[in-house]
């Protein structure tokens, strides 16, 4: 909280300013209401009160749930998040950085809210915002702005990340995949129809200040964020327009249908668009180059001998554990594809497993990837047909 009288920026439970001394109150400013440290929103008028009421650009108050099952906006961000984000802050500040801005908007809300009653509009989607952030956050993504029937999160920034343009489309494909099920589920209580439609850019944008709670300000260079959004707005429901940069950066990695040229509002020339249609199997960078073609191998005779020594041991029964270590960039990846390559010929089950670094908080995920490729398990399958493959695996 901000002292309104020497601007000292105050931990949101305080009383007092730490810097001054003087008593920290806010007031409603509809309303003159006085409000408590930890109000969002006003008790007697409801408008949103503090930092609820900070520009559109600083980003979203954490939410949780509480054991009424209501939204609560001070403990949100999982703290391994936060804590990376306050650690880098000092070097964040004033930086330009790529991101990928990612906003998601449930179609036909204004029908929506015509048709249901007020709380029951509230329910839904506070469950849509829990699963918005939960996949956001999963894949270390920033929610950096709630639009009452949407959110604006950033990919790259405050966390830096290369695969950053990767992420999101991961997250909005995991979104879409959660909206399924949970637009079942509303269509069958309220019996009206829940989608999401998301649209993504990769630009450039300058970190403001970072404060303890995580609030920030970005200032976007260019149109990054408005390109985002005019997207968004083109989507049809339930599905992801992308740019073209962020289709260049991705393409690899993931199958899209191209739309061309569309004319976008503000912009003096025709736009090249892209469709998300789903992820391909490729999971590394070392699949995504080996299909445009590798230099030859070169001085690494010794080191494909010992792994094909060990392969020997253990085709003999001896079973062999080998550990790669190097600096970045030194080949150690290359060096597996190409055992890979020397192993097609035997008569062995290879199954392998990739770690990417968006996938550090889900459990077991190797061995995850493994029992998928063995029972056959591909992206998209049901629960029905996921249960059947592996019955009959």
């Amino acid at each position: 909280m901000e002292c309104p009288a020497c601007r000292h920026e105050n931990r949101e439970q305080a009383l007092f300013c730490e810097e001054c001394g003087a008593k920290l109150e806010r007031a409603c400013s509809a309303c003159g209401n006085a409000l408590g440290p930890k109000a969002r929103f006003c008790d007697r008028c409801g408008n949103p009160a503090g930092d609820a009421a900070q520009k559109s650009s600083e980003p979203a108050p954490p939410v949780t749930r509480t054991k009424e099952g209501a939204a609560d906006f001070s403990t949100y961000t999982p703290k391994h998040l936060v804590d990376k984000v306050l650690k880098t802050r000092s070097a964040l500040e004033g930086e330009r950085k790529q991101v990928t801005v990612l906003f998601a908007d449930v179609c036909n809300y204004t029908g929506i809210s015509e048709t249901l009653d007020p709380e029951e509009v509230h329910r839904i989607m506070d469950g849509c915002f829990e699963i918005l952030t939960g996949e956001i956050h999963r894949f270390e993504g920033t929610v950096n702005q709630f639009t009452g029937d949407g959110i604006m999160a950033l990919f790259g920034a405050p966390i830096a990340h290369e695969d950053a343009p990767q992420r999101a489309l991961r997250a909005a494909l995991a979104v879409q995949e959660a909206l399924r099920d949970y637009g079942e589920e509303v269509r069958s209580r309220s019996g009206v129809d829940f989608r999401m439609r998301i649209g993504i850019n990769t630009g450039t944008v300058v970190v403001g200040r970072i404060g303890d709670d995580l609030r920030m300000d970005y200032t976007a260079a260019g149109d990054t964020t408005n390109l985002a959004a005019r997207l968004q707005g083109l989507a049809e429901p339930g599905t992801i327009l992308v740019s073209a940069l962020t289709h260049r950066l991705t393409q690899d990695f993931f199958e899209f249908s191209g739309m061309g040229p569309v004319e976008i509002k503000g912009k003096r020339e025709p736009v090249d668009i892209f469709n998300v249609v789903g992820p391909k199997e490729i999971t590394s960078r070392m699949d995504a180059a080996s299909l445009r073609g590798l230099t030859p191998l070169v001085s690494r005779g010794g080191e494909i001998g010992h792994l094909m020594a060990a392969f020997e041991k253990a085709r003999g029964g001896h079973g062999q554990i080998v550990s790669l270590v190097g600096e970045a960039g030194i080949g150690k990846s290359r060096l597996a594809h190409e055992f890979k390559d020397r192993l097609k010929e035997e008569d062995i089950t290879l199954f392998e497993a990739f770690c990417p670094s968006y996938g550090q908080a889900t459990p077991f995920l190797p061995i995850a990837q493994i029992i998928k490729k063995y029972c056959g398990i591909q992206e998209g399958d049901d629960e029905l047909k996921i249960r059947e493959k592996v019955t009959s695996a």
